[in-house]
């Protein structure tokens, strides 16, 4: 008989901001199945006894296949257990979470959806800011900085991600967001438009760093450290950094 697949949002990786439901899927588990940011004090919750097991995927470093990852939670639902696929943030904001949900529906096993804190929310919440500002912001937009070969997608809608009146969040763009900035520049989007680098958000590692598009390019151009990223930018409201 096939088990159960859970597919929890973790957050940021801070514990405290799990749901109440993410959290007992987790105490119930006979396996989680984790992703890299969704590792840490978090499992520290998890069932004693079940297999933890990483699959999670970084720019830059050897990770497992996605079919791969699909093949797994195949395996082990079909001992007929609890599996948690444990996923950074949200795991339908850029999780992958529907190749994954893909493979169950053709496995015939059941699952659930469990919703997670997406990384832009909580790192408004720790930078003090709103995504939305009345009169000034009011459309949010969220956008990839990198395709499957890890570099700058080339279908991007330049002109809507240049408009300075929304609030754009970038995903894993901290490689890419020097020729980000100069093809949002040369649609419009003015050099000195507000940014915010938002690094391991909700770890204890945290860093908010307050920019321009211009200087935040020169920046990424020189380092991009190892610490993973939300790039904010246009209409950004007033906040304290930490």
């Amino acid at each position: 008989m096939s088990g159960f697949v859970s597919f929890l949002g973790a957050g940021p990786g801070d514990p405290e901001l799990l749901t109440l439901r993410a959290l007992d899927r987790l105490r119930r588990a006979d396996a989680v199945l984790f992703d890299d940011l969704a590792s840490g004090p978090i499992l520290a919750h998890a069932r004693a006894g079940a297999d933890l097991v990483a699959v999670g995927k970084r720019a830059g470093r050897a990770s497992p296949r996605q079919d791969h990852v699909s093949r797994l939670l195949i395996d082990y639902a079909r001992q007929g257990g609890r599996v948690v696929r444990l996923k950074a943030g949200d795991g339908g904001l850029f999780g992958r979470l529907e190749e994954e949900l893909t493979a169950l529906r053709c496995a015939g096993i059941d699952f659930e959806i469990v919703p997670g804190i997406p990384s832009p929310l909580a790192a408004a919440a720790a930078a003090g800011i709103p995504l939305t500002r009345r009169l000034t912001a009011r459309r949010v937009q969220f956008v990839t900085g990198a395709d499957t070969s890890g570099g700058l997608p080339p279908d991007l809608n330049l002109p809507a991600l240049a408009d300075p009146a929304a609030c754009t969040v970038v995903f894993m763009g901290k490689r890419t967001f020097p020729a980000l900035a100069k093809a949002l520049i040369a649609h419009g989007l003015p050099p000195e438009t507000p940014a915010l680098l938002a690094e391991a958000v909700g770890t204890p590692e945290q860093g908010l760093t307050r920019s321009t598009v211009i200087a935040l390019a020169g920046q990424m151009a020189q380092d991009i450290g190892t610490k993973p990223a939300l790039i904010f930018y246009g209409a950004l409201a007033e906040g304290s950094d930490e």
